[in-house]
């Protein structure tokens, strides 16, 4: 029935979820961004000032229950509420990795945004050191996806906000030295402006996913580097009262022959009436979860199901 898998029981604003395996456990952790929807008043200082959320499941994902925020992600010059936004996590080189857009501060206003990509590292997920910020072209760039591709090298896809709201990427043989690659999907005037890539292999081709506020837009490669468009999956509404909104901001954990996406929605915002949340109602966000399988090279992805259970043992490498 596409019901919620979670909603945070704090500020009920999850959104932007990351699931990675805790290796050695039976855990999978979702990172998520911890929107404070429940705060009021106008512009923009609900979606700043947000931290990263926390929560844990031991069976597969089926349900998950709430772990606190992390701490320790601010800048040493930044004193007082800052803004975490996107994290991406994952396992690599005997260690797991965030990525996350950061900003100082917590303002009601969008404009004069500093928006940057800082990188941290960890031996278990809870206690987390800064290694560095990613480098940048522009003061607006957010939404971080790392992999490891074909060619050996680690890239990492974001959004430049300052570009049309295209995806850019780096590259980088190390997870250290990172290296500009430009851009990799036009945004506006262009092509549709979007967010929140996520790159992942399954059933043959890499895939790369991007959020255009109308549903996923897909597009598939040999390479992860040339990309071809496919169309829009979660498009349409599904069949729960909290799943009939647009499929927002993805990650997507792969089991073999199949995949788990894990989107938000905002249950009771009318997209495309209202130009910006403004009561709680519309503000609050839930995470659902919509399961991905190939089709003779098509993507398909079905948001009508009853949860998804994860195996460590089948998480996917090319």
């Amino acid at each position: 029935m596409s019901r919620p898998i979670y909603a945070d029981p704090v500020h009920d604003g999850a959104a932007d979820p990351t699931v990675i395996h805790r290796a050695g456990t039976e855990e999978w952790w979702m990172f998520y961004t911890n929107r404070r929807a429940d705060l009021g008043g106008e512009g923009f200082g609900w979606i700043h000032g947000s931290a990263i959320g926390v929560a844990v499941s031991t069976d597969g994902g089926r349900n998950w229950t709430y772990r606190g925020t992390v701490a320790g992600l601010d800048a040493p010059e930044d004193v007082g509420l800052n803004t975490h936004w996107a994290p991406e996590v994952i396992r690599a080189r005997g260690a797991y990795h965030m990525f996350l857009t950061y900003m100082p501060g917590a303002s009601d206003s969008p404009e004069h945004a500093d928006r940057r990509i800082e990188q941290f590292e960890s031996p278990d997920l809870v206690t987390w050191t800064r290694r560095g910020t990613i480098p940048r072209k522009t003061k607006n760039v957010i939404d971080a996806a790392v992999a490891l591709c074909p060619d050996g090298l680690y890239r990492l896809w974001y959004k430049d906000e300052a570009d049309g709201s295209s995806t850019h990427a780096l590259s980088s043989p190390d997870l250290a030295a990172w290296r500009d690659e430009g851009m990799i999907l036009p945004g506006a005037p262009d092509a549709p402006p979007h967010e929140g890539p996520n790159v992942f292999f399954l059933s043959g081709f890499w895939w790369l996913i991007v959020d255009e506020w109308r549903g996923q837009a897909v597009y598939r490669s040999d390479d992860a580097l040339r990309w071809q468009r496919q169309g829009l999956v979660l498009a349409e509404p599904g069949r729960d009262p909290d799943d009939r909104r647009f499929a927002r901001h993805g990650d997507v954990v792969t089991q073999g022959d199949w995949a788990a996406l894990f989107y938000f929605t905002h249950p009771h915002w009318a997209e495309t009436e209202t130009p910006v949340p403004v009561t709680f109602a519309e503000r609050r966000t839930v995470i659902h979860v919509a399961r991905l399988r190939v089709e003779d090279g098509i993507l398909h992805a079905d948001r009508d199901i009853d949860g998804v259970t994860l195996d460590p043992a089948l998480i996917g490498t090319p």
